[in-house]
């Protein structure tokens, strides 16, 4: 993908959908694309208990969310209507000074971009209220 995205002005993102071991909570993770996320850092820190975090199954993803294996995405939070996904985003995504942070629409067949203040709208408006994070 990021060959296909070299030239534009913003930052790409990387998305994982996430569930803890007793499959109580579900969180998405909205990061820099080049950054590492630690699932035991970001368990403690989510108080799930290092090395309770995991990837979530695709039929979660499919139920939550409406998106299949490999789209993940913030903009699927729109299917969340109960509010049961927490929304994890990394603290430079709309602290960093981009112009534009760039998500899947839906599919991983295609990539747009959106300027940080209106993903915190878009958030805002779906009823979820991002925990930000920094990652390395």
């Amino acid at each position: 993908m990021m060959p296909h995205l070299q030239d534009v002005s913003g930052v790409v993102t990387k998305n994982l959908f996430l569930k803890d071991k007793k499959k109580k909570g579900l969180w998405l993770v909205s990061a820099c694309h080049d950054r590492q996320v630690n699932l035991n850092d970001l368990a403690k820190k989510l108080g799930v208990g290092s090395g309770n975090l995991r990837f979530a199954d695709e039929a979660i993803m499919l139920e939550k969310l409406k998106v299949g294996q490999g789209c993940a995405t913030a903009l699927a939070l729109l299917f969340d209507k109960d509010q049961s996904v927490k929304f994890i985003l990394d603290r430079d995504l709309v602290e960093g000074g981009h112009q534009m942070i760039y998500f899947h629409p839906m599919t991983n067949a295609a990539t747009m971009g959106l300027r940080p203040e209106d993903l915190l709208r878009f958030l805002k408006e779906t009823g979820h209220e991002p925990i930000l994070e920094s990652f390395q």
